[in-house]
């Protein structure tokens, strides 16, 4: 604030600078601290009324801005009271606890595991082998098995999760059904040799040559045998369908119906 004084007896007027430091709240009993520039020897320093309220009031204004808050905080319904005891209350449970460290567990055992590390460096010509380096090596062991079993378990999850019925999916390729294609080619060109290998034997069979080769004895006997295991299997299938015949046609299951009773056929 500038304020010019009046004249004293013919003198020039001076500007005077009073700066007034703005104290923190809370401190009370402290006077408040005037800094005035150097002042000519006869002009002398007028304050107005709110100043000298200002200086003479030793709280500095920090009581009525007490007096503000609580009254805000009383209007939006805020107890000062109780929040601080709630902010207090917070951290209760940590007070008087103790923290300590957990002791650090290989994931294997630690005497083996140097023991064999051991054998496989000395065929490098390493001959010692720090124990933080079997821990590190074990730590390592777990977190790869760790993984690959994460792996292995979302893989396991995604093969039972069907995506046929999507109407975003598209089915590019469907191995199951090239897979039967091939087995039923297989099976018929298993079938179209085993016709032609017959044919063989069968002629083989009522050949009538006199002078006969080792190839040709062998070629029927193999045919004999051939038949006997034909007439084996036609005697089995014959037997099969005399027993069905004996037991009688299945019965089918009637499907219940909504009006019909339990126990009725």
């Amino acid at each position: 604030n500038i304020k010019r004084t009046g004249t004293i007896g013919g003198q020039v007027r001076m500007p005077v600078v009073i700066a007034q430091t703005v104290r923190p709240a809370g401190a009370v009993g402290k006077s408040p601290l005037v800094q005035a520039g150097k002042i000519p020897p006869g002009v002398s320093v007028q304050l107005s009324g709110a100043q000298k309220n200002k200086v003479n009031d030793p709280g500095g204004g920090s009581f009525r801005d007490d007096d503000d808050i609580n009254d805000v905080a009383s209007m939006a319904g805020v107890n000062l009271s109780e929040e601080s005891a709630r902010i207090l209350a917070t951290n209760s449970e940590l007070v008087g606890t103790q923290i300590r460290s957990c002791k650090d567990e290989a994931f294997l055992p630690t005497g083996l595991l140097h023991r064999r590390i051991l054998e496989t460096a000395k065929k490098f010509g390493v001959t010692e082998v720090p124990l933080e380096a079997v821990n590190f090596i074990a730590h390592a062991t777990q977190t790869r098995l760790r993984t690959v079993l994460e792996k292995v378990s979302f893989i396991a999850q995604h093969r039972m999760d069907s995506n046929k019925d999507e109407e975003w999916y598209e089915q590019t390729s469907d191995v199951r059904s090239q897979l039967k294609f091939f087995e039923h080619l297989e099976r018929l060109e298993k079938q179209r040799k085993d016709e032609q290998e017959r044919e063989i034997l069968l002629k083989a069979a009522k050949s009538r040559s006199r002078q006969e080769d080792p190839e040709q004895a062998r070629l029927k006997q193999k045919a004999k045998e051939m038949q006997q295991q034909e007439l084996a299997q036609i005697r089995q299938r014959d037997a099969n369908l005399t027993a069905l015949a004996a037991i009688g046609p299945r019965k089918k299951r009637k499907v219940d119906s909504p009006g019909a009773t339990p126990g009725t056929e």
